[in-house]
């Protein structure tokens, strides 16, 4: 499966720790990643310097959706299900 260009539903709305080049920290979840240009594209894409988990990460029906909503919507609730609980 291919992803539907222009979504950067994955490069949005869930988190990744490791670092990025612009974003050394990793990026927080709902934030737009640095790399994205403005046709929402990665501009690492096919680089070395894209982080493994952004390479690894492999597009789904089940993740994409028919639709650029559906994809936030289903990684919107991927990210609540599996983020760390605040320490009590």
């Amino acid at each position: 499966m291919n992803c539907r260009k222009g979504c950067a539903a994955c490069c949005v709305v869930i988190s990744i720790s490791s670092p990025i080049p612009g974003m050394p920290d990793g990026k927080p979840a709902g934030v737009r990643c640095v790399q994205l240009d403005a046709n929402n594209l990665c501009s690492l894409f096919a680089k070395p310097e894209r982080p493994a988990v952004c390479r690894g990460l492999e597009p789904s029906a089940e993740m994409c959706g028919t639709s650029d909503e559906e994809a936030y919507t289903y990684l919107g609730r991927l990210e609540e299900l599996t983020k760390p609980e605040a320490a009590g």
